[in-house]
């Protein structure tokens, strides 16, 4: 068996396989090699006594500072042979972590639930990072060692079988991969080579554009191509990839795009490229042939914060811009808010605005919540929290009838009673120490008190985040459900809803923003955010849905607080 590692500026490397020793032999680009027999092995730099793991391992049963075992991906039986992708234009994504999905907390338990997601209308099941980190829970986005799966889910084999399952029920798989950042445990790509350029708000930063970066490059790129071609993934989201610095004149993303599509066609399926990204640059997903980096779709948060202001209130931090009584209306009708506009929370301008006419509503994923946005509050606690059904409701249907792509984070669907919080499990005590400090810290100037902000290291805080499947049928969730099974098989089933043509988007408000209706075609959505009631005349021949209150009577919607209608008017005929 053939061992290879890179390691350019290395005076001799070992490689220890099954405790015997090897030495290995220099081979052209800085790669060294040797032959050996043996399972489980490890790399020696110089004169280190201790081994360090693959930088490209497979897998990792022990954690990410022991050594790695040899994994070949042509072992697992897949039964998918007749699968053919899923595009994402009509798409409706699902975000889980594996951890707090279930009970059990692994793929295969994970799978059990899969019927769910396709009684839901799901077409995409979105999977938080897989790779391995150090310690047995975490969000993932620690990952040191990016092709070798977390074990404690199921390893490999298990990420493989819940991918086959998925397929088998019409579900693709969409994968969280972060190449902007290493975690804190477990890095040793610099000792090997040139790997790192600077640090981030998050660890440090891959060199991607100095001596040595087309090894690091391509170290990227073949672990996505990787994740596509021996773990038969559908779509990769990309982790805020405005962090990846990279001055050439073909950007990372640009060279990734390209082999994707070009993987794509050799396979026969669609492969597809979901950015996050602060920049508010539509560059990203505007085709190479026109100048952009080709990539296919990108996260919307501004559409998120327009949301989230106007069923919560909370205008503080990045929020504030969003209190504009526009806010909402802007980003339907023009996807981005700070579009070459002020930012008051980075005090500069910022962004570019979206083409409407010539990109369309697909290429960006809408949603209510997400991991970030409920994770990231000091409680973890989810919109249900806090606001009222009937306003959720309000919400849900807004996204499901926009011309962006919807997706929901789990739980959502059923107004899930459990928070969703911020949590690790890193063994090093003193790491431990100073990720819990740093939270409680971070929250502090926003004045939560220490005993307020969730331990991240007890293991109490991943029990308090595991959703309670138990929810599903009991009053006040259920109802929640099958308004969302509603809104996601109507969104099917009207080719109107799932319209992505933003250009063509009609929108009526209030004045004061109380109350809008959305043109979709032939179909009317009107919404009643307001503190009274309000008649809107909708010309209505049919009432498709209906929430709370909401009557539809003579062609008028007779809207309450926090209801609303989806008519079908005669222009639909």
């Amino acid at each position: 068996m053939k061992f290879s590692v890179w390691a350019p500026a290395a005076r001799k490397v070992r490689v220890s396989v099954d405790a015997g020793v090897h030495e290995m032999t220099a081979g052209d680009g800085g790669w060294w090699h040797a032959e050996a027999e043996g399972v489980n092995y490890a790399f020696l730099l110089d004169d280190d006594e201790k081994p360090l793991p693959d930088p490209r391992s497979r897998h990792q049963p022990h954690g990410v500072h022991e050594e790695s075992r040899v994994y070949d991906h042509g072992e697992f039986a897949w039964t998918d042979d007749a699968w053919t992708g899923r595009q994402l234009p009509g798409g409706v994504l699902y975000e889980l972590h594996v951890g707090t999905f279930t009970e059990g907390g692994t793929f295969d338990a994970a799978i059990e639930r899969l019927g769910h997601l396709v009684d839901l209308g799901i077409t995409h099941v979105e999977l938080l990072p897989v790779n391995s980190f150090d310690g047995t829970a975490g969000w993932g986005y620690d990952g040191v060692l990016w092709g070798a799966v977390h074990e404690p889910y199921g390893g490999p084999d298990g990420f493989k079988r819940f991918v086959d399952a998925a397929h088998a029920r019409g579900l693709a798989v969409v994968l969280d991969v972060v190449y902007n950042h290493l975690g804190p445990s477990g890095a040793y790509l610099d000792r090997f080579g040139p790997y790192f350029a600077g640090q981030n708000d998050w660890g440090p930063g891959l060199n991607l554009d100095g001596p040595g970066s087309d090894e690091v490059r391509r170290y990227v790129i073949d672990n996505a191509l990787s994740w596509f071609r021996d773990f038969h993934v559908d779509a990769l989201r990309l982790d805020a990839v405005h962090a990846l610095l990279d001055r050439r004149a073909v950007h990372l993303l640009e060279q990734l795009a390209g082999e994707v599509d070009a993987l794509s066609a050799a396979l026969n399926r669609p492969l597809t490229l979901i950015a996050e990204s602060d920049l508010n640059d539509p560059k990203l997903v505007t085709p190479r042939e026109r100048g952009g980096y080709g990539l296919h779709a990108q996260w919307s948060d501004d559409l998120h914060h327009a949301l989230h202001v106007k069923l919560t209130g909370e205008t503080s931090g990045y929020y504030a811009d969003f209190a504009a009584p526009d806010a909402l209306e802007r980003v339907l009708r023009e996807v981005f808010f700070h579009a070459g506009t002020w930012s008051s929370f980075r005090e500069r301008t910022h962004g570019r605005p979206v083409d409407t006419r010539t990109v369309p509503g697909h290429r960006f994923l809408g949603y209510l919540q997400n991991h970030d946005q409920i994770g990231n509050r000091a409680t973890g606690d989810r919109l249900s929290a806090t606001v009222a059904p009937g306003r959720l409701a309000c919400g849900a249907a807004l996204l499901f009838c926009s011309p962006y792509t919807p997706m929901v984070f789990m739980g959502e669907e059923w107004a899930a009673s459990t928070p969703w919080q911020f949590f690790a499990s890193f063994p090093d005590p003193e790491l431990a120490e100073a990720v819990r400090t740093g939270r409680r810290r971070e929250f502090a100037r926003h004045g939560w008190g220490e005993a307020d902000v969730p331990d991240p290291m007890d293991p109490a805080t991943v029990d308090r985040s595991r959703l309670d499947w138990a929810e599903v049928e009991r009053p006040g969730h259920r109802e929640v459900l099958d308004l969302y099974r509603t809104l996601i098989r109507l969104r099917r089933e009207r080719p109107e809803l799932a319209d992505p043509r933003i250009a063509d988007l009609r929108l009526d408000t209030a004045p004061d923003a109380s109350w809008l209706v959305l043109h979709r075609g032939g179909l009317r959505l009107a919404v009643n955010f307001g503190a009274g009631p309000v008649t809107l005349p909708l010309g209505a021949t049919a009432a498709l849905l209906t929430w709370g209150e909401a009557t539809v009577d003579g062609g008028a919607a007779q809207l309450p607080p926090d209801t609303f209608v989806l008519v079908e008017t005669a222009a639909a005929g």
